[in-house]
């Protein structure tokens, strides 16, 4: 299918659906008073979607305590009611309909905090993570754990999340998932994703969405769907925002800051976002490898122990402007930008032994690192309200680059048994990196009759990157070009995008139908050298991607709701794993990419069940063709790490989530979940048919101790789980926190500790090598005290929200 065909349909289906008649206008009120029947005046008042917790209006109570939302859409909603000394107050759900021109919610009377310990429990007990019908939202502020750490912390106590030790984030046991800021992409790849994430302060986010199986709107990116971490925004008049101070000490010391502000004069809003971060950590790795002969004999082992200790200092920056030209239309800029240095100590010790386990070879070797990763973007967004029926128009085009320079200088001695030196070579690299990125993206939105809503959009995106490696071998100071690792890879990215939605609400029935077509074009090209040959590739492919949401509420007071979702996505490989040069980590180990990837496709389910709002249970089953992970190869004396295919992966369980209150001071949540995970494939002449099932428990106990401490304890279990040519063993961590209100409930000063037992080390198996095979060992800096302080101002009157950007996946594609 020609994609301008595309893309011309779908421009045409906008303009014949803006003919169709709008749905209804909607009024919903209501009036605000205490306890004494006074009214309240100047209460923020905001109306929010059930579906995804997305804001829809906001308003200020008058003189009279009254409150108006005016031209509201057909939807579920809900209201959240705040005002300075009174219990936040949330409406029961609202439905609005073709039927329903005026909802009265009618009188609130709203419960002073000083009178009741209710209302203290309210504040302190929010919840860290809230069910929707197609997400899970994690509210960092929520657990007082998460005070002072990064938000790559807080993903490690998200249910169903998984980072191993080197910063690869997977969902559910699948890889594959796609982090987006603010629902733009991070364009990063997994080292330099985990580096920007420990940079960023938690204090510095409002809520985390995971999403596994996103609608026809997102990018179909992301084998195991989307995870959106939302940056604090503000949406009030005046000036206002908050700072997180933090400062924790394991082995090592680390601090987490970051403020946010907001101000708006007239027609013009200000807001921005910093945080600085200093880390410094330790990584205590151990790696063995057998060998054997062909009939399964001993012929060796390779034993290496590596000290890592990195130090990281990282800066991030958000700043932008909204200018409301009128009632209807919105122009906004945004720009952002980071800077991560790194410097990172490796000593590697190790020994060779043969057959008989009899020492032959030590090994030693050191490996100083020194990296920059810096970004820059730039985000002009337009949004312009058609008429007060809610026809809407949205743009965003985005221009994002990031630098990346590393390094490094491997030195290898090979001795013998009595310390002489048999060997000694040193390889000096510098591995500079450039990606430039730019986007451009239209979404149009529609009611139409009987309440239903229609969504269209466009989308482009054109990615260029530029890897070069310059590597050296350096005898007796003289320095020499050594062409088996240099290298200058460049690659080309074009995609095009277009997606329809649809979606309705009926008495109990709510219907979601999405489809997305995605149309990509890559280039690749290896420059030549005196000794590798110049090399290139091309692809173009064209994909479909159907999704469908439905949601059954049994009664009327949704006691009980049932949904289903379904959907096919994408995981294309990231752009520096089709670069196909190899470079040594050490003596012995290589790691390089891989020109031939494949992308992944997936088919994902999910059935969910909501008892009361609190309690859902979820069935899931996927099946992956393609799955791109982490690939090991031994040949010979060289163990080669790169990415590769796996034919198929298929997952299935149930999990289970939701909050109890046990006491009026203790509120228990949890997470569980029971899953299977299958790999079928022939990873370089071996064959990978095995499954697992895994186990995966974490309880969360929130303690209201008086008006103004309380505390908490949590903790995470997680069984021996499969990850390809891996085996993860079990691992598991048990948080401790204690919080006190200050400055009449403006400041919160916290106390945590993580990780209490020390128990949160990784350890696992490495299989299916031809006659080898090989484990390790990691002991981390996972035991941290950590104190902060944040503080919260504001003054002014709520206005609506701004837009947050438009470039949606591209971005943690790459690598830096």
């Amino acid at each position: 299918m020609n994609i301008n065909k595309i893309m011309q349909c779908t421009l045409l289906s906008i303009l014949i659906i803006q003919v169709l008649t709008a749905q209804n206008n909607t009024t919903i009120k209501g009036t605000l008073k205490n306890k004494e029947n006074l009214n309240i005046v100047g209460a923020t008042v905001i109306l929010t979607k059930v579906l995804n917790s997305s804001i829809v209006k906001a308003s200020i109570s008058d003189k009279a305590g009254n409150f108006e939302f005016e031209n509201i859409k057909n939807d579920t909603l809900i209201a959240t009611i705040s005002y300075v000394g009174y219990a936040t107050y949330t409406t029961p759900i609202i439905m609005v309909s073709e039927a329903s021109s005026l909802i009265n919610i009618g009188e609130i009377i709203l419960t002073p905090i000083a009178k009741t310990m209710e209302a203290a429990t309210v504040v302190a007990q929010k919840l860290f993570v809230t069910q929707k019908i197609d997400r899970t939202i994690i509210r960092p502020d929520a657990l007082i754990s998460n005070a002072g750490v990064s938000v790559l912390d807080v993903l490690e106590k998200a249910p169903g999340i998984m980072v191993d030790m080197n910063g690869i984030i997977s969902l559910k046991g699948k890889s594959g998932v796609m982090i987006f800021i603010d629902d733009k992409a991070t364009y990063l790849a997994a080292a330099d994703l985990s580096a920007y994430l420990k940079s960023l302060p938690a204090g510095s986010v409002e809520n985390i969405e995971i999403i596994p199986n996103p609608p026809a709107k997102y990018d179909a990116a992301g084998n195991a769907g989307i995870i959106n971490i939302r940056l604090k925004k503000n949406i009030a008049k005046g000036f206002n925002g908050g700072i997180n101070i933090g400062y924790g000490q394991g082995t090592y010391s680390r601090t987490n800051n970051s403020t946010n502000f907001n101000y708006r004069i007239n027609k013009i809003n200000f807001f921005s976002n910093f945080s600085i971060n200093q880390n410094k950590s330790y990584q205590d790795l151990t790696i063995e490898r057998n060998y054997f002969s062909a009939n399964g004999a001993p012929t060796s082992k390779f034993t290496q122990n590596s000290l890592l200790i990195p130090t990281a200092n990282a800066l991030n920056a958000k700043m932008g402007v909204d200018c409301y030209i009128n009632k209807k239309t919105t122009l906004g800029l945004v720009l952002s930008a980071f800077k991560n240095q790194t410097k990172r100590t490796v000593n590697n010790n190790a020994s060779i032994k043969d057959g008989n386990n009899t020492l032959i070879n030590l090994v030693e070797a050191t490996n100083p690192l020194q990296s920059v990763l810096k970004n820059g973007s730039i985000n002009v967004n337009m949004q312009h309200k058609i008429d007060t029926k809610g026809k809407e128009i949205t743009a965003n085009i985005d221009h994002i680059e990031y630098r990346s320079k590393i390094n490094q200088l491997l030195t290898n001695r090979l001795l013998q048994t009595n310390g002489q030196v048999i060997s000694n070579t040193v390889l000096a690299s510098y591995l500079p990196s450039n990606i430039a990125i730019q986007t451009a993206k239209v979404d149009y939105t529609q009611p139409i009759k009987k309440g239903g809503i229609f969504e269209a959009g466009l989308k482009t995106s054109f990615v260029k990157t530029i890897n070069i490696a310059d590597f050296n071998d350096i005898v007796n100071t003289v320095s020499t070009p050594n062409y088996d690792f240099s290298n200058n890879f460049k690659y080309n990215e074009n995609i095009h995008a277009a997606y329809l939605n649809y979606n309705r609400d009926f008495k109990h029935i709510s219907l979601q139908l999405g489809f997305r077509v995605e149309n990509t074009n890559i280039k690749g090209y290896q420059l030549g050298n005196p000794v590798v040959k110049d090399s290139s590739f091309k692809r173009s492919y064209t994909n479909t991607f159907p999704t469908l949401f439905l949601q059954y509420k049994a009664d009327s007071v949704d006691k009980n709701v049932f949904g289903i979702s379904l959907g096919r996505r994408i995981d294309r490989p990231n752009y520096k794993d089709l670069n196909p040069f190899s470079y040594p980590l050490d003596r012995y180990t290589y790691y390089g990419g891989n020109p031939f990837l494949q992308p992944t496709f997936s088919y994902n389910v999910e059935a969910t069940y909501t008892y009361k709002s609190n309690v859902t249970a979820t069935l899931e089953y996927s099946v992956a063709n393609n799955v791109i992970n982490e690939t090991n190869e031994q040949r010979g004396t060289i163990y080669y790490s790169r990415p590769g295919n796996f034919a198929k992966q298929i997952s299935y369980g149930i999990s289970l989530s939701g909050n109890k209150k046990i006491t009026k001071w203790w509120t228990f949540q949890y997470y569980t979940t029971y899953s299977n995970s299958k790999f079928k494939s022939t990873v370089y002449g071996q064959n990978l048919n095995d499954s697992k099932w895994y186990w995966v428990a974490a309880p969360t106990n929130q303690f209201v101790l008086s008006k103004l401490w309380s505390a908490e304890l949590s903790g995470s279990y997680q069984t021996k789980i499969l990850s390809g040519q891996f085996i993860v063993y079990p691992i598991g961590n048990v948080r401790v926190g204690v919080a006190k209100q200050l400055l009449q409930t403006k400041g919160t000063l916290k106390l945590n500790v993580s990780d209490v037992f020390y128990t949160n080390q990784i350890k696992g198996d490495i299989r299916n090598l031809a006659n080898a095979n090989a484990n390790w060992f990691s002991y981390l800096d996972s035991r941290v005290v950590t104190v902060s302080f944040s503080y919260r101002f504001s003054k002014g009157q709520n206005l609506r929200l701004r837009q947050t950007g438009g470039s949606e996946v591209e971005q943690k594609r790459a690598k830096g």
